[in-house]
């Protein structure tokens, strides 16, 4: 792992919270002038530190503010169902986190839905058509108390 000094880090941070920045705002949050930030961003960029640049969307403005924890147990542990399941779950747009995990289940998704209504047909008719899923463990976010991507480092 590369070296990064306190300014690669405090850049880092600034863009972890706010990516949406000029380079002059950067610069002048770090006290360099803009051409040293260009450089540090692209380095970082490059060095895999920052993977990607997103707008991050409210699903309450679009009628998914309804949110699910969904645990998933595969039918059984092979190579061809795991990529089954895998490239199944890419296609479902209701599912907008996927994690293989360990302990009791296999995978934990997040999902976003209208309401109860809406995540019950995903359950039967899009989970439903996922043949390698052997059982699903469902749990309903009552309130989000945090939300962040920022790494402390």
């Amino acid at each position: 792992m590369e070296q990064l000094d306190d300014i690669d880090l405090r850049l880092l941070k600034i863009l972890a919270n706010d990516s949406s920045f000029t380079i002059k705002e950067l610069a002048a949050k770090v006290n360099l002038t803009p051409s040293p930030v260009v450089q540090r961003v692209k380095r970082l960029e490059t060095g895999g530190y920052i993977k990607k640049y997103i707008a991050l969307l409210d699903p309450e403005k679009f009628n998914k503010g309804f949110i699910v924890f969904c645990n998933i147990k595969l039918k059984q542990h092979d190579r061809k169902i795991g990529h089954n399941f895998v490239k199944d779950i890419k296609q479902i747009e209701e599912v907008v986190e996927c994690y293989n995990i360990s302990g009791d289940y296999d995978f934990f998704l997040k999902v976003f839905a209208r309401d109860m209504k809406h995540y019950q047909d995903f359950v039967f008719n899009k989970l439903g058509s996922v043949e390698s899923i052997g059982s699903t463990h469902s749990t309903f976010v009552m309130a989000e108390i945090k939300n962040t991507h920022n790494i402390n480092f």
